[in-house]
């Protein structure tokens, strides 16, 4: 008879040499699985194969037919309406007086560098298509002063170019090309844009063609000092989508491809901030440009800075001037000959309503001014001498 205590090894045994089985079973089919999915020599040979095969091709057709992703959605809606666009302009070389001194060219003229009078400089830049017939609109700045303008289609054509008209004042300008059935875009409100929503920049940064970049709105209603260009009447969209040097002039682009903005400004030495003009602005400007080749911006000729304690302080400490208000716009110098010249207005005056509306700031002045039609009417609410004083000045057209 067998003990109980050799019935209890024995049974140990068993299942110490199961359990070991089924590891080296286990790893086996590991190995071997491993072996046969690298080796397609065993794999055709296997009577499997057929359905193999026709797994695999049935998984390469779902794969081909993924949805893409928004982004790509709208490179493919949009890219086609992208342009770049290159300006050439000559410009005069200006030499030294001392380079043209008889005296000086006696002794030194072997070493003064032989300059041309004339220098043609180029540039290259962004647009997009708004019409089939070849209206594209960019910014100003890129087809300033430019004697020639090419305009290079995604489909590699190449066609001259010619401005319609430039406005400084917003950095819009419209260029046409001779061409039909050209495809365009489509425009979003650029006054309904939330924070945080996508925004997506296609164009020519460094004469790198159709290069996307993507990222989101950072910010809305940027006015143009905030970003160190205040002579522009115009307010920015803020975004981290990178944003560079021949990016100017082409679309920003929302989720469904809709144009929201026009690239246009970078802030040197800083990184995740780029700026587009409102696409509704833009739109506006361009209008006045292909009706007429110009826009009419309104004018009252004052230079003026947004009342702050700091601003009534250095008054009162340099002028002795004291202020009875804490708020307001204080007019610091009036254009001679202005409309606001002629209305009477003064430095020293406190602008404490405009058309009815209370105003604190010079940027809420300047965008009331900057609706109203030159030829209109605008009452003014002013602190002169710490007495309120209503005057009415009409607006003018800013002078180019």
């Amino acid at each position: 008879m067998v003990s109980s205590q050799s019935k209890q090894k024995s049974s140990r045994w068993k299942k110490a040499s199961t359990s070991l089985s089924l590891i080296l079973l286990g790893g086996g089919m590991a190995l071997g699985g491993n072996y046969l999915v690298n080796n397609s020599e065993i794999l055709a040979n296997t009577p499997e194969r057929g359905i193999l095969k026709q797994q695999t091709a049935i998984s390469d057709d779902t794969l081909a037919f993924v949805p893409q992703n928004f982004v790509t959605n709208v490179v493919n809606q949009v890219g086609a309406t992208v342009v770049r666009i290159n300006a050439s302009r000559t410009v005069e070389t200006r030499l030294p007086e001392a380079f043209n001194d008889p005296f000086f060219r006696r002794f030194f003229g072997s070493q003064i560098p032989n300059i041309p009078n004339k220098q043609v400089q180029r540039g290259t830049g962004s647009g997009f298509i708004l019409s089939s017939d070849g209206l594209i609109l960019t910014n100003a700045h890129v087809v300033d002063g430019a004697d020639r303008v090419t305009v290079t289609l995604k489909d590699g054509r190449t066609l001259e170019g010619t401005v319609m008209g430039e406005d400084k004042m917003t950095d819009i300008a419209v260029v046409k090309i001779d061409s039909e059935s050209l495809p365009t875009v489509t425009f979003a409100d650029s006054d309904a844009l939330q924070i945080g929503e996508w925004a997506i920049a296609i164009g020519n940064p460094l004469g790198l063609d159709n290069t996307v970049t993507t990222g989101i709105i950072s910010a809305t209603n940027r006015n143009s000092s905030q970003i160190g260009v205040g002579d522009k009447r115009i307010d920015f969209i803020q975004t981290d989508a990178a944003i560079n040097p021949g990016n100017s002039g082409g679309p920003l682009l929302n989720a469904k491809g809709e144009v929201i903005g026009i690239n246009t400004a970078i802030i040197k030495n800083a990184q995740g901030l780029g700026f587009a003009i409102p696409i509704n602005t833009a739109r506006n400007i361009a209008e006045q440009l292909i009706a007429k080749g110009r826009v009419d911006h309104s004018f009252l000729g004052i230079r003026m800075v947004s009342l702050t304690p700091e601003i009534k302080q250095q008054l009162q400490d340099r002028q002795n001037i004291n202020l009875q208000t804490e708020t307001g716009v204080l007019i610091v110098e009036v254009v001679p000959n202005s409309p606001a010249a002629r209305a009477g207005l003064r430095g020293g005056d406190v602008v404490k309503a405009i058309a009815n509306q209370e105003v604190t700031t010079a940027d809420q002045i300047q965008k009331i001014v900057e609706k109203t039609p030159p030829g209109e009417k605008l009452s003014l609410e002013l602190l002169r001498d710490n007495r309120t004083v209503e005057v009415t000045v009409e607006v003018g057209i800013l002078p180019v």
